[in-house]
């Protein structure tokens, strides 16, 4: 399989989308996707059912504050989902939505200045059609931009975030099924490794395993982005890993990889109990869920850049606290 239609259909949608007017929002989605479109979103959005709703709920309110939007896509590929269920074909999208903040969507202040809404998005493709939709998006990131803390200063650095650094990430063409087959074996030995917390070596050496020696994170604004296997340690593996316990298996609804990216996400991952510390958050003996996605260049037999969608306004909502209402004054439904 090369993947081809899909793509094509994913970016016939983008198209339709990205140029619809208002009240065309709606129309250009039921073009493309299935009128019960399945579409998981960042908090406060969640699960929303149908095409239709996902324009009037996410879409149009987006569009109407962050205007003149312009999709600006680092990363595009496609693959079989290596799970049977849902198994399919999936098509993934990373990159920002830019546009000028003009409106104060969820209650963010708007600046009128260009603003940056970091995304990734993953689309199941049936029978010509996009039948599923997880779209992560990091809305701290986007208050950041216009002057508000959400989060204590952490350790990592907070950036609006560039695409790959060998900027071949756009794979609108067919790729080597070896590729595609030796990129997921990493991130599936890199899971093995990491995702589980069951490896008896120093942490600088496990990462070394499947990590180069100068690979980036670029983590979620609240916690951030890191260079080099030392400072990646140092300032978001170790500390995350010290400030959890009763962490779950991983579960992930898509895991894929075409060329050399590749990527998963879940709903939620993993779950977890914090016991103080990480994000200056207090212990709250409660168990959270974590809903990621994650992207990942190879190069050679070693990942070398990773971007990282964390939910962090669903998993501190489900602890007590409501960072969106905490900083901008107004709740959320």
């Amino acid at each position: 399989m090369n993947f081809q239609s899909e793509k094509q259909i994913v970016r016939d949608f983008y198209a339709d989308l990205d140029g619809a007017a208002g009240g065309d929002i709606a129309a250009a989605m039921a073009r493309h996707c299935h009128p019960d479109l399945l579409w998981r979103g960042y908090h406060p959005f969640g699960e929303i059912h149908g095409a239709e709703q996902v324009a009037h709920r996410f879409w149009q309110p987006l569009r109407e504050n962050l205007t003149r939007m312009q999709r600006r896509v680092d990363v595009f590929f496609a693959g079989a989902n290596r799970f049977d269920d849902p198994g399919g074909v999936w098509v993934c999208s990373m990159g920002h939505l830019m546009g000028l903040h003009d409106g104060p969507w969820l209650g963010i202040r708007p600046t009128g200045k260009m603003a940056f809404l970091r995304y990734c998005a993953f689309h199941k493709v049936q029978d010509g059609k996009i039948t599923e939709t997880a779209m992560y998006f990091d809305i701290p990131q986007l208050m950041m931009q216009a002057g508000l803390q959400p989060f204590p200063v952490q350790t990592a650095a907070q950036l609006v975030q560039p695409g790959p650094l060998t900027h071949d990430g756009l794979l609108y063409d067919a790729q080597p099924q070896v590729e595609g087959a030796q990129t997921l074996a990493t991130i599936e030995a890199m899971i093995t490794d990491l995702g589980q917390w069951q490896n008896d070596l120093p942490l600088e050496e496990e990462l070394a395993r499947t990590w180069a020696d100068d690979m980036i994170w670029w983590g979620p604004a609240g916690i951030g982005a890191a260079y080099t296997i030392e400072r990646y340690a140092k300032q978001h593996s170790g500390p995350f890993r010290a400030g959890f316990e009763e962490r779950s298996k991983t579960n992930h609804i898509c895991r894929m990889a075409e060329g050399h990216y590749g990527g998963f996400f879940g709903w939620p991952n993993f779950t977890a109990k914090p016991t103080g510390g990480f994000m200056g958050m207090p212990a709250t003996g409660k168990t959270g869920e974590f809903r990621v996605i994650d992207i990942y260049r190879r190069e050679g037999d070693k990942l070398a850049e990773n971007w990282v969608f964390i939910d962090l306004l669903h998993f501190w909502n489900q602890q007590g606290v409501d960072i969106l209402a905490r900083t901008t004054g107004i709740e959320t439904p």
